[in-house]
């Protein structure tokens, strides 16, 4: 017995292989800064975890409805319609174990073989995966650091096409922290309202930025009726592990995301839901302070990655991730980051885990202490000398 042929089209995440990498290296001894992994190192908030034991000796431990709890579903809603500023009922709203589920089942519901997807590049893998794996065909855009790693719009609009049946927004991104400007999301409206196609507005790290606020293109007028917005609970609250995250699409479209729901998992367990309301209606402190931290390491990793030769790194505007552009190294991505593992001590990306157009570059997380980031700064300061001196 073998594998379907389609399995050989599916990938993965290389964070988790570095990871692997990582601790095995320290099971050998072996002192390991961790950058690699995008989660939140702050602990979740105490009144979601004091929600959730209450919920579990309530007995909320049953099935609950395929689409999520109704006043779950009624918050978000709210939550949604007051942060973009557009009307969200609650048929609108799907709730799920975690964000991909969102990706996953909206493709597999909307994309036929030979359907074109746009997205951007670098980018989440998650999203070339699902799109090979469905027998779509992937159309990578390149993000453009001179443009704060937003599209190349010109790029975008030569990659539409009559078969282009969705296009892939993710601001704040991962890998590279960048936000697409308000402009450019307005050009890029302009580009998709005539079109026959769905946006897949990624808008996990929404509440994660720092300068300026980011829009969300169902700002734009015909946008709110053919967008799926992504959105969760992993980044914002430090809930990774607790798998829940929700999307807002249109009624027809949540029918059938529901209906992949209850062929899949039956529904999201109700005690985290119940978590998911106290974190979306309780204090939203823990929210700013985690924010604030995130932007003093962005600080002071960016400074010193700017002090090491042969780097140049821009300053993200959200997200928890540095993308410094590396070529001035003369390393490939992939052999820098696998030099800075084994000889510093610092667990990082490859740039090209994100796409082809993340060649020359290297994604550091700072989901980690201060102390920890200007140590690994300091670790690769020291190895610097194996390319400072070609």
């Amino acid at each position: 017995m073998q594998l379907a042929e389609k399995m050989s089209r599916l990938g993965t995440e290389s964070a988790f292989e570095v990871l692997a990498r990582a601790k095995a290296l320290e099971k050998q001894g072996k002192n390991i800064i961790h950058l690699e992994i995008g989660e939140p190192d702050f602990p979740t908030p105490v009144h979601v975890v004091d929600a959730c034991k209450r919920a579990l000796d309530e007995g909320w431990t049953k099935y609950g409805p395929t689409p999520g709890l109704p006043e779950f579903r009624e918050l978000i809603a709210a939550y949604v319609s007051r942060t973009r500023g557009i009307k969200v009922d609650a048929e609108n709203v799907c709730v799920v174990p975690g964000g991909k589920p969102i990706m996953f089942f909206s493709m597999v519901a909307l994309l036929e073989a030979g359907d074109e997807v746009i997205y951007p590049d670098p980018g989440f893998p998650i999203y070339e995966s699902i799109i090979r794996f469905l027998g779509a065909r992937p159309i990578p855009v390149p993000l453009v650091e001179s443009r704060g790693f937003s599209f190349d719009l010109d790029a975008l609009r030569d990659g539409l096409s009559g078969k282009t049946r969705m296009v892939v927004l993710n601001s704040p991104a991962n890998p590279t922290g960048g936000v697409i400007p308000k402009e450019d999301l307005g050009r890029i409206a302009d580009m998709l309202r005539d079109r026959d196609l769905i946006i897949l507005s990624d808008e996990i790290y929404s509440r994660i930025w720092y300068e300026a606020e980011p829009s969300s293109i169902t700002g734009f007028e015909g946008m709110p009726e053919k967008t799926i917005i992504l959105d969760g609970f992993s980044k914002t609250y430090a809930m990774t592990g607790w798998r829940l995250g929700y999307g807002v699409m249109p009624h027809w479209l949540a029918d059938a995301v529901n209906k992949l729901t209850v062929n899949s998992n039956s529904c999201t367990a109700s005690f985290t839901q119940r978590a998911g309301m106290a974190a979306l209606e309780g204090p939203q402190d823990g929210v700013a302070a985690m924010v604030a931290e995130f932007r003093r390491r962005r600080d002071a990793m960016v400074n010193g990655l700017n002090q090491i030769p042969g780097f140049r790194c821009a300053l993200p505007a959200g997200a928890f991730y540095a993308f410094p552009n590396i070529n001035g190294t003369g390393m490939s991505s992939k052999e820098l980051a696998n030099f800075l593992l084994n000889e510093a001590g610092v667990a990082c990306l490859w740039g090209t885990a994100f796409g082809n157009y993340g060649d020359g570059y290297l994604r550091f997380s700072y989901a980690n202490s201060l102390q920890n980031i200007l140590e690994a700064i300091s670790r690769i300061g020291r190895v610097s000398a194996r390319w400072a001196e070609r």
